[in-house]
């Protein structure tokens, strides 16, 4: 099991601004309490696959949210129990990369299709890793970082079933997040050895990576998300001045500017999160309440400033 803890970046002593934009809502809770889950939204609905559940014990559970209803199903288990895999879709596809299995580190890649309600396996990783991330672009998903391998950046194309190893980032880490904007993938945060507040951008035309301005708030196992060219990254833990160890932040990032600044925090700080897009809508179901393990149920939504547009 890997570690998820450690001392890092406490709490932004400038804290949110007095009147920040956005808002939070909650919505159903899933059926299921678990956290290092892989998250992604496809055709309007939010997956939440794998993970740890409030026990500690590995899962292979899939769950669909639906907002039209505000609820949630079941889809076929995982073929493997799998926590801190990495996640995303692409081309009516679900898939899941990597992530740490009864086996030790995996290297497996598996597709759901939402018609059949059955899972496949295609061409796996080029090395095993858990707790990276996946980055859709271009027709390709792009999987950075992770236990052990820690630079890897590697891209996988669904329709020719194969992988291409890139150029590796300049910062070894893993339980980072990330996303896409202006044709770069920006990757942020992470650990070790504690948490981080680095942000380093990989520039898919140029092939090459850039350091950029690092998050106001260091941490490790939070999410991230892109909307209108925005990268939003939430929660995480590493939090040494709160007695949870979870951070409540939510930070925004403009490329324009190169500049964060901070939004309304969370109304549930956690950890061992992703994040899902719908619309101006940001999904970020489960994760942890305590740094280490503390699983929770929870789901709640950020709606983005009204107007809040970065490129």
């Amino acid at each position: 099991m890997p570690a998820c803890g450690g001392g890092g970046t406490p709490t932004d002593p400038a804290g949110p601004p007095a009147n920040p934009p956005g808002s939070w809502s909650t919505l159903a809770p899933m059926n299921e309490a678990r956290q290092e889950v892989g998250v992604a939204e496809l055709d309007g609905r939010i997956y939440v696959a794998g993970g740890f559940r409030a026990g500690g014990a590995r899962a292979t559970t899939l769950e669909i949210y639906d907002p039209g209803s505000n609820a949630w199903s079941f889809g076929a288990p995982l073929p493997v129990a799998l926590d801190h895999p990495a996640a995303a879709s692409l081309a009516g596809r679900f898939y899941v990369f990597g992530g740490n299995s009864p086996a030790g580190n995996s290297s497996a890649t598996y597709e759901y299709d939402p018609a059949r309600n059955s899972w496949g396996v295609r061409a796996p990783l080029p090395g095993a890793r858990n707790a990276a991330v996946a980055i859709v672009a271009g027709g390709r998903i792009y999987v950075a970082g992770g236990t052990p391998t820690g630079t890897a950046l590697d891209a996988y194309d669904p329709v020719a079933d194969a992988w291409a190893r890139l150029a590796p980032m300049p910062t070894p880490r893993n339980h980072l997040a990330g996303g896409l904007g202006g044709g770069r993938l920006f990757v942020v945060g992470g650990r070790p050895p504690t948490t981080l507040a680095t942000h380093e951008a990989y520039d898919l035309a140029a092939g090459t990576w850039t350091t950029l301005a690092p998050m106001p708030t260091g941490r490790s196992g939070h999410a991230a998300a892109v909307v209108r060219g925005c990268l939003y990254a939430l929660g995480g833990e590493g939090n040494s001045a709160r007695p949870d160890g979870v951070f409540p932040q939510n930070e925004v990032y403009d490329p324009r500017a190169n500049a964060w600044e901070a939004l309304l925090p969370m109304p549930t700080p956690r950890h061992g999160i992703g994040a899902a897009v719908i619309g101006d809508r940001i999904y970020v179901p489960g994760g942890a309440t305590l740094q280490g393990l503390g699983a929770v149920a929870t789901n709640e939504v950020f709606t983005v400033p009204a107007g809040k547009t970065c490129g």
